[in-house]
C-alpha cells in the first residue's frame, strides 16, 4: 500500500511540475514612432484595456510591479499608474498621499524618504499584507520595456520635467503616454517633450480646440474622454482627426458590466467607439474584449505571448 500512495504521489508531482505556467500577453512597439501611428490610428486598430493603478487583485496589490506582471497574464494592456515624492525627492509608485491604506505604515508619503519608504511592505485591496515593495518609477518604466504600455498619473508636486527625465533615462518613448488634466498641463508637457504622447481630457469638440490654441497637436494628444460613455459623435470627431480614445470605466459602469455578466457591456463600449478601456475589472473585461476581437477578427502584430 505504501509503495502505491508513493506511485500515486510521484505521479502528481510529475504532472504538477509538466503544468505550463501562466502565459504572458506582452505589447511593445520598435520606435516611438510606430507607438506614435497605433495611437493615431494609421495602423490596425485594436482596443485595449488600461489597467487602472496597475490591475490590483486579492494578494496583488495597486501600483506594485508583482501585480502588473500579473495583469499580462490576463491581456496586452496599458498600465495606469501614479507617482508620488519621498521626502528626499526620489520618484516613487503611489496613488494616495497617505501611506495607511496601503501599505503598513503610516503618515504622509512625502514625510518619508525613499530609505525609509523601502522598508515598508504593500497590502492588497482588501488589507492583507504582501511581500511586496513601493517601487521607484526607474523600476517600473524598466521593467515595462518589450511588455506593457504605459499612462503615468502623476500626483500634484511632482514637476514634470522629472518624469520626462525618467522617460529618457529608460528610453521609455516607445511605450509612454503622459496624462494631464487641463489644457494648461498638456501645453507644458509639449513644451517639454514635443516627441511624447499625451493623455489629454477632452469631453467636447471645444476641448480639443483649446489644446490646439494651446500648440498641442492632435497627433500627440489620446484623448480622455471621462467616466461616462460621451456621444457616438464625439467618438467620430475624434477618430476623423486622428485621435484614439480613452474611456474611464471604473466606477459605474464597471459595476454596471459586473451586475449584467450576462451582456457585452465592455464589448458594447469598444463598438461605441472607444479604442482603450481603463477599469478595474481586467478579467471580465478581458474576457469581453477577447470576444469582440475575435468576433471583429482583430489581431495585432505587436503583441507578443510568452
Amino acid at each position: 500500500m505504501k509503495k502505491i500512495q508513493m506511485l500515486f504521489l510521484a505521479v502528481a508531482l510529475l504532472s504538477f511540475a509538466c503544468v505550463a505556467p501562466n502565459q504572458h500577453h506582452y505589447i511593445s512597439f520598435k520606435t516611438a514612432q510606430e507607438f506614435q501611428n497605433f495611437l493615431n490610428r494609421k495602423t490596425t486598430t485594436y482596443p485595449l484595456l488600461s489597467a487602472h493603478r496597475g490591475g490590483p487583485m486579492p494578494g496583488f496589490p495597486e501600483n506594485a510591479i508583482e501585480t502588473f506582471e500579473n495583469a499580462t497574464t490576463y491581456q496586452p494592456i496599458i498600465v495606469e499608474f501614479d507617482v508620488a515624492l519621498s521626502k528626499d525627492s526620489a520618484l516613487v509608485i503611489m496613488h494616495d498621499d497617505r501611506l495607511d491604506r496601503t501599505t503598513n505604515g503610516k503618515g504622509l508619503v512625502g514625510d518619508q524618504t525613499y530609505a525609509e519608504l523601502r522598508k515598508l511592505k504593500l497590502k492588497d485591496d482588501e488589507g492583507q499584507l504582501t511581500n511586496f515593495k513601493i517601487p521607484t518609477l526607474e523600476e517600473v518604466l524598466r521593467w515595462g520595456k518589450n511588455k506593457v504600455l504605459f499612462t503615468i498619473d502623476i500626483k500634484r508636486g511632482v514637476p514634470y520635467k522629472e518624469i520626462i527625465a525618467a522617460v529618457r533615462k529608460t528610453k521609455s518613448e516607445t511605450n509612454s503616454i503622459i496624462i494631464t488634466y487641463n489644457a494648461n498641463q498638456a501645453a507644458e508637457v509639449h513644451q517639454l517633450a514635443p516627441d511624447l504622447m499625451i493623455s489629454a481630457t477632452v469631453k467636447s469638440p471645444e476641448d480639443l480646440e483649446r489644446l490646439n490654441k494651446m500648440g498641442v497637436p492632435n497627433n500627440k494628444i489620446i484623448a480622455f474622454v471621462g467616466v461616462s460613455e460621451p456621444s457616438h459623435s464625439l467618438y467620430q470627431y475624434l477618430h476623423d482627426k486622428g485621435i484614439s480614445t480613452i474611456l474611464g470605466t471604473m466606477g459605474n459602469l464597471d459595476r454596471s458590466a459586473k451586475a449584467n455578466k450576462g451582456k457585452p457591456v465592455f464589448g458594447n463600449l469598444v463598438a461605441n467607439g472607444a479604442d482603450v478601456l481603463s477599469t478595474d475589472e481586467l478579467k471580465l473585461a478581458g474576457e469581453q474584449l477577447d470576444n469582440y476581437r475575435n468576433e471583429k477578427q482583430l489581431k495585432l502584430k505587436n503583441i507578443n505571448i510568452k
